[in-house]
């Protein structure tokens, strides 16, 4: 059971930045991909950005050039930096795990909300 804790959500003007953080429970080196996906009011939680343990990434066109997905492997965590958001980018942002290759991310955070004003 792998589990998951975002933090550094907040709320955020148009044009500023924001990381935010997934700490894993364990070693990111025994999970085959980690993600972020987002959920805005009233709409279904899509992915944003996608990183694999051979560190392939995979970036929804919404955010391309925007965001960026990494990890520290000393410390089992994932970020996803964001910057020049938009009004647009608001909402709930969930960690996810896929422990194995072929697998759908089957481990789940708590979520951070992300509020971007105009």
């Amino acid at each position: 059971q792998v589990q998951l804790v975002e933090s550094g959500g907040g709320l955020v003007q148009a044009g500023g930045s924001l990381r935010l953080s997934c700490a894993a429970s364990e070693s990111l080196s025994s999970i085959h991909a980690m993600a972020w996906y987002r959920q805005p009011p009233g709409k279904q939680r899509g992915l944003v950005a996608a990183l694999t343990r051979g560190g392939v990434t995979n970036y929804a066109d919404s955010v391309k050039g925007r965001f960026t997905i990494s990890r520290d492997n000393t410390k089992n965590t994932v970020y996803l930096q964001m910057t020049s958001l938009k009004p647009e980018d608001t909402a709930v942002y969930y960690c996810a795990a896929s422990r194995t290759y072929g697998t759908s991310y089957g481990y789940w955070g708590q979520g951070t909300q992300v509020t971007v004003s105009s």
